[in-house]
């Protein structure tokens, strides 16, 4: 519900449970214990707008959307309910004995994009402390994994978007890639539309003609998996046509000849071949985003859920440091991130190659600085362990127990049908959640946590906002929050101490284990989150002597980065040299139609939670495959005729959804419902070499009609 009007004293400002906008809302509580959400105004980012899913998130804390007490495997297999210590004695007593059994690898833990700062840095402080595993890792590595790992090697660091969103209105032109606001953060549109209210330009490159796209002065319509080539079709215009900033790439960058000549060997007409983008809409593009002073290119999971999606990303990058269009005002490359803290999720420990602070876990002092706040000796600390695909891979095998916190890889996962097939062949699985998801229904033990209203958090949005979420109502009875399941199970295993339940004193822990990293937090504390509508990182804390005129005013913050300096041993941003390569999947004569996925307004990720609320199912009751009328006058298919998408790793099934607004070689399916209708049974696990992201973006079909 959504009401405006004069703020009840008892309303509480926070922040939505969704997308990584992390837009701002007042929750009120009312009868039945869940809440009335509300506008919230003052929040910069929505300005007191909110999409379906926000609107109706209240939902989900009713009673009967949601998990109320433990559940436990029975005798004859079924979950029943049971007690808190009972349940948590059951999982402590199942990882003790395959530690004893097989060693601490054999323990696994996986995590989520959703939780928050606290939850993500006392979860991989569990795993590498008390389990003493490496294998931990997170679905946030299926988020922007690939945008990460490109960033950190052109700039040194890696955070979203390096500039707040109320810049995108103020800049030239826009070139947004594999990105679709209009239905994943609706709020957000209104950037892109004050941008050409402003005079300025937008381009979208999507294989489909989305809602976003409709928004476009310029609509480029590449082939599934081809988007490196486009950006390199670009950059290879940019230096034949004279407009490379040769005075900027002179004096803040270093690797450009070897940059330009790779680029220089994707001429427009080759690149027109490869991706269908044709010469006249190649120049249009590389015009419209030279034009103006200022401009910006923005990534989402399109170009970036690739096997080669670092490299793809890293060309765009490239071609704004060709142009000039990095560290300057108004300016830049940034990624769109999807989850709710996949920005915070992935800095503070949970993945599996990065201590707290976005530090390296190979780097010796990294260690020794995370290990002196921990108390523990740096050389306990296990090294880097497998990436998320690889450690679902390895489950019922080398990892022979596994505990998930927000996740549900049933549904989430590529070539989920395999996934699933490993969790059922584990010998333990336990799963922390606030409903009965796909993955818990599989589980040995379920414990039931809090949701985002009843539990006081930090998250980190897209813009590197870190943001305080309030707690606005008690959670029900048997409900518990993942910090007081992470103390109890480290007191059943010989940790007594190290794992706080108050998630502010876990967040001064996470402030210390963060200070002097890429990601610093050490100058940000929940009194200035409040005060101040959240604070950029880094922000380190006051030195008491760097700064002679005020050696102890706090750091403001950073809402911009780059702009004296890249965040590289040099201060100068890298080119890398990239070439296009095929897609890990190519069509053929057995499978001749490529598949992509994604998202629709209406639900969110799996599903888990908006799948539960009836005015979302309502909009959007269940999977569907897009397919342009004529290959599904070829097939003989008319709107609403059940489809079988078959890949090599199995096959879905789902009505036809005609139409002009999706290339006639490539078909889509969205990605958030389980059963014979589950997407991510066809995609392909096929993994980026430098981001271990996997392809969900693109894979070979074919497509069938199915008959009664």
């Amino acid at each position: 519900m959504q009401s405006t009007g004069t703020r009840n004293p008892a309303t509480t400002p926070t922040h939505c449970p969704y997308c990584a906008l992390q837009c701002g809302m007042n929750l009120t509580p009312v009868e039945g214990g869940t809440v009335e959400v509300s506008e919230r105004a003052d929040f910069p980012v929505n300005r007191g707008a909110l999409c379906g899913k926000g609107r109706t998130a209240a939902a989900v804390l009713a009673p009967g959307a949601r998990l109320t007490s433990p559940l436990v495997r029975s005798g004859d297999g079924a979950l029943v309910q049971a007690g808190w210590d009972e349940a948590l004695d059951r999982i402590a007593g199942n990882l003790e004995r395959t530690r004893a059994r097989y060693g601490a690898d054999a323990l696994g833990v996986f995590g989520g994009g959703g939780l928050t700062n606290e939850k993500a840095y006392a979860l991989g402080k569990f795993a590498r402390v008390v389990l003493g595993t490496s294998q931990i890792d997170y679905n946030g590595r299926f988020c922007m994994s690939s945008a990460a790992a490109a960033g950190t090697r052109a700039f040194g660091l890696d955070r979203g978007l390096p500039f707040p969103l109320e810049d995108v209105p103020r800049t030239g032109c826009v070139i947004l890639v594999g990105s679709n606001p209009a239905e994943t953060m609706p709020p957000s549109l209104r950037y892109f539309t004050e941008l050409r209210e402003n005079g300025g330009t937008l381009i979208v490159v999507d294989p489909r003609r989305t809602r976003t796209a409709e928004q476009a002065d310029l609509h480029l319509a590449p082939r599934p998996g081809t988007d490196l080539a486009l950006a390199l079709g670009m950059l290879h215009l940019v230096v034949a046509e004279g407009r490379v900033d040769e005075a900027y790439v002179e004096e803040r960058t270093s690797g450009w000849e070897e940059a330009r000549a790779a680029a220089m060997a994707h001429w427009p007409e080759h690149v027109e071949r490869i991706t269908g983008v044709s010469v006249p809409e190649l120049r249009e593009a590389v015009r419209l985003f030279c034009a103006p002073e200022a401009a910006m290119v923005l990534t989402a999971r399109g170009p970036e859920q690739q096997a080669k999606g670092t490299d793809t990303v890293g060309a765009w990058i490239n071609l704004c440091l060709a142009t000039g269009r990095a560290g300057r005002p108004l300016s830049g490359y940034g990624c769109l991130t999807g989850q709710g803290n996949g920005q915070g999720g992935r800095e503070h420990g949970q993945k599996a190659d990065q201590l707290p602070g976005y530090r390296k876990l190979t780097d010796p002092a990294a260690r020794r600085h995370v290990a002196g706040v921990w108390g523990v000796d740096p050389d306990s600390l296990p090294g880097p362990g497998r990436s998320a695909y690889e450690l679902l891979d390895a489950l019922g095998t080398d990892v022979r127990s596994l505990l998930v916190m927000g996740s549900n890889p049933v549904v989430s996962a590529p070539r989920a049908a395999h996934v699933e097939e490993r969790l059922r062949s584990l010998d333990f699985l336990a799963v922390c959640d606030v409903v009965l998801s796909e993955t818990a229904e599989l589980a040995d033990v379920v414990l039931p946590v809090t949701q985002w209203a009843e539990e006081t958090g930090t998250t980190t949005s897209l813009e590197g906002r870190v943001l305080l979420r309030r707690r606005a109502i008690t959670p029900p009875d048997g409900v518990r929050g993942d910090l007081e399941v992470l103390h109890g199970l480290a007191g059943r295993l010989g940790v007594e101490k190290g794992f706080p339940t108050d998630p502010e004193e876990v967040f001064e822990e996470l402030r210390r284990a963060s200070a002097g990293g890429p990601a610093d937090y050490s100058g940000i504390d929940y009194r200035r989150l409040a005060e101040e509508n959240g604070v950029f990182w880094p922000c380190p804390a006051p030195t008491g002597g760097d700064d002679t005129r005020n050696p102890t005013a706090p750091h403001p913050g950073t809402p911009r980065l780059f702009l004296d300096r890249f965040a590289t041993d040099d201060g100068r941003a890298r080119f890398v040299p990239v070439a296009h390569r095929p897609n890990a999947e190519e069509p053929d004569d057995e499978y001749p139609v490529l598949l992509t996925t994604g998202r629709v307004v209406s639900q969110y990720q799996s599903g888990a939670q908006t799948r539960r609320v009836a005015e979302l199912n309502a909009a959007a009751p269940g999977p569907f495959v897009e397919l342009h009328p004529r290959l599904a006058a070829r097939l003989g298919a008319a709107e609403g005729d059940p489809l079988a998408v078959v890949s090599r790793r199995g096959r879905a099934v789902a009505p036809a959804r005609i139409t002009t607004g999706i290339r006639p070689d490539t078909v889509f399916m969205p990605f958030h419902w389980p059963g014979e209708g589950r997407a991510n049974t066809l995609t392909n696990p096929a993994l980026d070499p430098t981001s271990r992201m996997p392809e969900f973006k693109v894979c070979a079909v074919r497509v069938e009609t199915v008959t009664s």
